[in-house]
Order: structure tokens, then C-alpha cells, then sequence
């Protein structure tokens, strides 16, 4: 770890500069020689890189979720060419030049915090041996070696020697009890952190590789910091306690106002939004904007929580925007479905359905359409003779055959007309 350290002594003086700048101002409020000044200095030299650090998050979270998108396709590749490792790894980076995808930015805060890691690993070690370092003199030197942690020197580790820790003032028993509790609190940081990732942050309409080694990570980082933990100097340990608790609020920030699309923290945020719109017919914040936009642009590409949210804005009478506002729809007409068409084309084409057949009209194979043209009409015309029986009038006639049917009936073409024979009782 030494030689790691020697590695970053380039950034050791600005990282020593910090702390000391910090300290003097934690030092006037709570003494100079205190493990609250010393542990307060630390603390704020995280928090100071964490705020630098924040672009590189966002990019972090834009690659993580690239990289779920991307995984339906890598799984293909893999299958294609399972036996071709070359051509597999050429068509890998194809797709991650066409879709503009890096897999290494998902790891960039973490490389871009490791030299000031290392750097104030080398300053605590530095101190631990009485060595002055970078901008620590040896009064300040004196100082940092007095400062305690509930009992623990911030110089001390766990594995130290009963010498060295009396050399520091203080007990094995108070260093190992501190250094013990930090390290399971910082691993249970860890653990959390990656767990709230898993459970609520991931597409669960996609199951995919890269699901399965999160999850592998999710046990792994604990057991490692566990590891390294027990040689780390008690102020390296409060430096990355901070960092994790600060990694793991603002990943909850991130999961509230801004989930990844089809995850539970998404429902979660949908339905958050939906019942605020319908209340007050607006949206807030510029970031609630950008979903909404987001959501309108995907059309039928909508998952369930979002076809859910657009529905629930239509019954509400509201109807979402391009631009991703959300305004009172004037008729039912202007209100979208869930599908992207208007209420009112979905009301039309339900009506133009044909209705139901009969079941004589389906053994007969004839349907009679609204608006069709009747056929012959069955009722007697008004030149017929009134004394023709009904069962003639109601026999089809044919074209050309109004003569012969009349002869039929009894009667003649033309002369008197013959008298009907009396009924038979």
C-alpha cells in the first residue's frame, strides 16, 4: 500500500493544503488539537471532491443506463458469435460506437477519486511515523498525532502493534473496538447502496447479464472493504465512510427524481406525479418536464407504469404535451389514449364496428346493413285486385310473368269475370 501511495505523491501537497485550510477553521471552534478538528477536516475534503465529482456522476448514470439498454443486443452478439472471440469483440465495439456508449465511464468517479484516496493515505501514514508531509510542519505534525477519534488516533490501524498504538496515547482495545465499527459500517454503506440499485433502480422488463453481475457486486464490494479495511489509518477510514454514505444519498436522490425507465422506482415516481398533475393541472419542476416529454415522444414504445401515467392523465381530463406540459383538454376529442390516438377516433371506430348477427341471419347468410336499400316490397299494390288471395301476393314474381300470374289466380285476361263457385260446407 506504501508503494501505491508513493504513486499519488504528486497530489499529496494540494490534498495536505486542504486539510490544513479546513482545520483551521474547525480548530478555532471546537481546539486545535481535537479529533473533532482533524475528523471535521477530513470529512469536508470528501465532501469538497464529491461536489467536484458530480459531472462525472451524471455520466456515470447515463452509462449504466446505456448499458442496460444495450444488453438485449450484446446477449445477441454473444450468441452469434459465442465461438469467435475476435469477431465478438469487434462487433461489441461497433455497437458501443454506434449507440455512443463507453463501458469504462460507469467507473469514472471511482477512478477520479483514487489519487486523493491515495494522497491522504500517504499524509496519515506520514503522520503515524512522525514524518512531515506536504504542507504539515511539525507543529501541525504534533497536533494531528494528539487528535483522537473516540479514543482512536486518526494514524492508528487495526492491525498496529500494541507499541505503536501506545506510542500514539492510546489503547489497542479503543482502536480495535473504533476501527471494527467503522469498517461494518462502511460496508453495510456499500451493501445498502448496491441493493437500492438492484431492487428498485433496474429494468425488471429485461433480464440480462449485467443484472447478474450487479447483483455479484452487491456482495463482493462489502467483503473487500471488509478486507482492506483492517489496514487502513482511522482517518482513511472516516474518508471512505464519507464518501459511501455521500454515494449512497445521492443515489436515493437520484432514484426519487429521476428512476430508470420500467423499474419499481419509476411506478413509484409515476404515480407520485400523476396524483400532483391531477391535483393541481400543472407540472413543477423542469426535471418532472423532461420525463413527461420523454414519455409523450415513445408513443406505443410505452412501458405498463407509463401507459398507466398517460391513462391516468386522460381520465383526469388532461392531456401531456410535446414539450412535456400538461394542459386541461377542451373536449374529449383532444385527449390522448394510451395507444396515442384521440378519444374521440377511438369512440368513431368502435361505432363503425358491424353489429351483431342474429342467429336466422347467420343460418340464412344474409345481413342487412344500416342505410341498405330495402327490397321488393311484399304488400299488395294499390292496382292490384283487392279479391287476390295473400298467398299469391306474397309468391315472387318474375320479370315478364305479371300476365300469367293473374291467369293463375282465377282470373281472366280480359271479359266478364267468372263467378266464384260457392264454398263447400
Amino acid at each position: 500500500m506504501d508503494t501505491i501511495a508513493s504513486l499519488f505523491s504528486f497530489i499529496t501537497t494540494p490534498v495536505s493544503w486542504v486539510i490544513v485550510q479546513f482545520h483551521t477553521v474547525f480548530g478555532a471552534i471546537f481546539g486545535p488539537n481535537t479529533g473533532w478538528a482533524w475528523g471535521l477536516s477530513i470529512v469536508s475534503l470528501v465532501i469538497l471532491i464529491r461536489i467536484c465529482l458530480i459531472p462525472l456522476f451524471v455520466k456515470q448514470i447515463k452509462a449504466t443506463r446505456a448499458m442496460q439498454t444495450l444488453q438485449p443486443e450484446m446477449k445477441k452478439i454473444q450468441e452469434r458469435y459465442k465461438n469467435d472471440k475476435q469477431r465478438q469483440s469487434e462487433e461489441m465495439m461497433k455497437l458501443y460506437k454506434e449507440s455512443g456508449t463507453n463501458p469504462l465511464s460507469s467507473c469514472l468517479p471511482i477512478l477520479a477519486q483514487s489519487p486523493f484516496f491515495f494522497a491522504l493515505y500517504h499524509v496519515l501514514n506520514g503522520i503515524a511515523s512522525g514524518q512531515t508531509i506536504g504542507v504539515i510542519n511539525q507543529s501541525l505534525l504534533e497536533s494531528a498525532r494528539q487528535a483522537h477519534i473516540f479514543g482512536a488516533p486518526l494514524a492508528a490501524k487495526f492491525k498496529d502493534s500494541a507499541d505503536t498504538i501506545h506510542a500514539l496515547n492510546a489503547s489497542v482495545t479503543d482502536v480495535r473496538i473504533v476501527t471494527v465499527v467503522m469498517i461494518v459500517m462502511m460496508s453495510a454503506s456499500q451493501f445498502y447502496t448496491q441493493r437500492q440499485l438492484m431492487t428498485k433502480n433496474v429494468d425488471t422488463t429485461v433480464k440480462t447479464p449485467f443484472m447478474q453481475q450487479q447483483k455479484m457486486l452487491m456482495y463482493v464490494f462489502p467483503i473487500m472493504f471488509a478486507v482492506f479495511g483492517i489496514n487502513f489509518p482511522v482517518g482513511v477510514l472516516i474518508y471512505w465512510l464519507t464518501t459511501n454514505v455521500w454515494t449512497m444519498g445521492q443515489q436515493m436522490y437520484v432514484i426519487h427524481n429521476n428512476p430508470t425507465p420500467g423499474s419499481k422506482a419509476q411506478a413509484a415516481y409515476l404515480e407520485r406525479l400523476t396524483k400532483h398533475v391531477t391535483q393541481h393541472g400543472k407540472v413543477r419542476r423542469r426535471s418532472e418536464k423532461t420525463i413527461v416529454k420523454a414519455i409523450v415522444a415513445k408513443g406505443r414504445d410505452r412501458n405498463e407504469f407509463e401507459r398507466k401515467f398517460i391513462n391516468g392523465l386522460t381520465k383526469a381530463g388532461l392531456a401531456a404535451q410535446t414539450d412535456g406540459t400538461v394542459v386541461k383538454s377542451e373536449s374529449p376529442a383532444q385527449a390522448q389514449a394510451e395507444d396515442g390516438t384521440t378519444a374521440a377516433a377511438a369512440t368513431a371506430a368502435r361505432r363503425q364496428q358491424p353489429k351483431r348477427q342474429t342467429k336466422a341471419q347467420r343460418q340464412s347468410g344474409t345481413t342487412k346493413q344500416p342505410g341498405e336499400a330495402e327490397g321488393p316490397s311484399l304488400e299488395k299494390s294499390d292496382d292490384e285486385p283487392q279479391d287476390v288471395k295473400p298467398a299469391a301476393a306474397k309468391q315472387p314474381q318474375k320479370p315478364g310473368s305479371g300476365t300469367r300470374s293473374k291467369a293463375q289466380s282465377g282470373q281472366r285476361k280480359g271479359g266478364p269475370q267468372r263467378p266464384k263457385s260457392p264454398s263447400k260446407k
